[in-house]
């Protein structure tokens, strides 16, 4: 495993965090409490330190099971939490807070996010309230997620930022384009970029494998996985697929290599149930990628993104 300091702070955050969405429920089916407990320490015994969640997954249940999971290693794991867009409002923020504190069942979280801007809500009211929840020592570091360019460059003005969420993989990359990722590694602020297979289109399961989704599947409305356009992604699978042979490694890992490997990138967010399959994505960081390998996926990606529907 990799590791790099988030941001301005003297935290140190793993190249792989564990995304822990999925253990909320929802609209993920969810494993007993007790795999997804043996689940996060077998990350973290395979040197994973970093864990995301948020008060919105599965209306909390996500983070007492992150609590009660790493409860015997705390003080060695980086715990980032998120607070709803509703819950914005200084007061509500403290709350929220307050809430997520007691549900892990800890005395600090080390990185709370904004999970998404609210234009309702002024950014100023919401930023003061974390600098003082940040002074009392109940949050370690302020970050934001799904903000673009414009409020992040807003966002600095009002608190010290030391991380961003954005959404990024092969098929996702306005994070990029728009600049916020340039924009973060000027400013000392870390990315730690969410859905790295893009919910599992770049895992080639659905391309080669004969995976298909449930009837009841939530991601049969997402339309990365329609018709037309697992046709227009093919090129890019098979690119994935040539360079995973080539590397002796799994389609997932090139994909989140990819992630890993491009500049201002501190850390890939991935969330399964599966141990298998998180283990295998673990491998990711060892993957190296050349430099005409990155270029040609990069080509290959902007080229199938334009062409989707």
């Amino acid at each position: 495993m990799r590791y790099t300091t988030l941001g301005q702070t003297g935290l140190s955050v793993s190249a792989i965090t564990h995304g822990c969405m999925e253990l909320g429920g929802g609209k993920w089916f969810t494993a007993e409490k007790e795999h997804n407990i043996a689940l996060l320490r077998t990350a973290y015994e395979h040197g994973v330190t970093t864990f995301d969640t948020a008060e919105g997954y599965g209306a909390g249940r996500s983070e007492e099971i992150v609590g009660e999971a790493l409860r015997s290693v705390r003080d060695r794991c980086v715990i980032a939490t998120k607070v709803l867009p509703e819950h914005l409002h200084a007061g509500d923020v403290r709350k929220a807070a307050e809430g997520s504190l007691r549900r892990l069942g800890t005395d600090r979280i080390d990185l709370l996010y904004i999970h998404w801007p609210n234009p309702e809500i002024p950014l100023e009211e919401t930023l003061d309230e974390m600098n003082r929840l940040k002074d009392e020592g109940k949050i370690l570091a302020i970050g934001v997620s799904n903000f673009n360019l414009a409020l992040l460059k807003k966002a600095v003005t009002l608190a010290r930022i030391d991380a961003l969420q954005p959404e990024f993989n092969l098929l996702e990359r306005k994070v990029q384009s728009g600049g916020e990722l340039d924009f973060c590694r000027e400013h000392r602020i870390s990315v730690l970029s969410y859905n790295s297979i893009a919910k599992g289109i770049l895992s080639g399961a659905f391309h080669f494998y004969g995976a298909r989704l449930d009837a009841e599947d939530f991601r049969n409305q997402k339309p990365l996985f329609s018709a037309a356009n697992m046709a227009a992604e093919r090129p890019l699978l098979d690119c994935l697929a040539a360079y995973a042979e080539a590397h002796r490694a799994t389609i997932s890992q090139i994909a989140v290599a990819w992630v890993l490997a491009q500049p201002g990138m501190s850390s890939a967010i991935v969330g399964t149930q599966n141990e298998k399959h998180f283990l295998d994505n673990l491998n990711a960081v060892d993957v190296t990628l050349t430099g005409e390998e990155l270029t040609q996926l990069s080509r290959l990606s902007a080229e199938v993104v334009c062409g989707l529907v």
